[in-house]
């Protein structure tokens, strides 16, 4: 069964919107907002729950979805163009309840890879990192002070789902330093100052790949407490790359560096 939205008033679709757009109507509800098919199967394949489905028959095609524990509305395509976030995501948009993540409850591999994101404001970059992260099978990614909230629209949509996928934490840069060094994983910051080049440092052993901002870098927090500095060449006339591209490169050598030791 399902109920239908016929204004663009209506207080649940003011609601979708509050989540949308501001974080600390994201954090009073507990809810966040996830659209298109595959993002909400991702979603509750990796035990999420969601509590409200706003689906549209117009554009979504086919049967009507069904959520177990989820209310349905349904909205016509003048609603669900007014309250979608981004263009073509299929008709159907999911309010979720949202989680709160621990560095105690991480599972980690025998040599876990990990990145570590100081301070990054922009939440395409995060989610981009998470699109890496997944498909690197990085271990977890820790988010330290960070500076937007992890269940930004942003995130999710530049994750392409990922952010499902990855185990991902938000904390202080000193309680992740702190978490590091009691499970022995190396730290490797990149950072342009005192550094060696990335391809010529190990990362078969346990690893965590920190990076900063693109403006400012890691503090001194971090690069005090790297065991290494690691840099990528720059051979043109820009002196850095983007913080999501540095972070896939960084994070696929450390698992073209795994898998070489594998077949040796």
């Amino acid at each position: 069964m399902f109920d239908i939205i016929s204004s663009a008033q209506n207080p649940k679709v003011k609601l979708l919107l509050g989540l949308q757009q501001k974080s600390q109507e994201r954090r009073r509800h507990g809810l966040f907002v996830v659209e298109g098919r595959r993002e909400i199967e991702r979603c509750i394949q990796t035990g999420y729950q969601v509590d409200t489905l706003f689906w549209c028959p117009e554009i979504y095609g086919g049967e009507q979805p069904m959520v177990d524990g989820a209310r349905l509305f349904q909205v016509s395509a003048d609603i669900y163009n007014k309250v979608a976030y981004r263009g073509g995501t299929e008709g159907i948009i999911a309010e979720v309840v949202a989680r709160q993540h621990t560095l105690d409850q991480l599972h980690l591999s025998e040599s876990p890879l990990i990145v570590v994101m100081e301070r990054v404001e922009k939440p395409g970059n995060v989610g981009a990192i998470l699109r890496s992260a997944d498909a690197a099978h990085v271990d977890a990614v820790i988010v330290c002070d960070p500076q937007c909230d992890l269940y930004n629209p942003n995130i999710i949509r530049a994750s392409v789902g990922a952010f499902f996928s990855v185990p991902t934490v938000a904390c202080t840069s000193e309680a992740c330093i702190q978490w590091l060094k009691s499970l022995g994983i190396q730290i490797l910051t990149a950072q342009l100052q005192d550094s060696r080049y990335y391809y010529d440092t190990c990362m078969s052993s346990p690893t965590a790949i920190v990076m900063g901002t693109e403006a400012t870098g890691l503090t001194d927090q971090w690069r005090q407490a790297a065991d290494a500095h690691i840099k990528i060449p720059m051979l043109g006339i820009g002196d850095s790359l983007n913080v999501s591209v540095s972070a896939a490169i960084l994070m696929f050598e450390a698992v073209r560096q795994r898998q070489t030791s594998v077949t040796q």
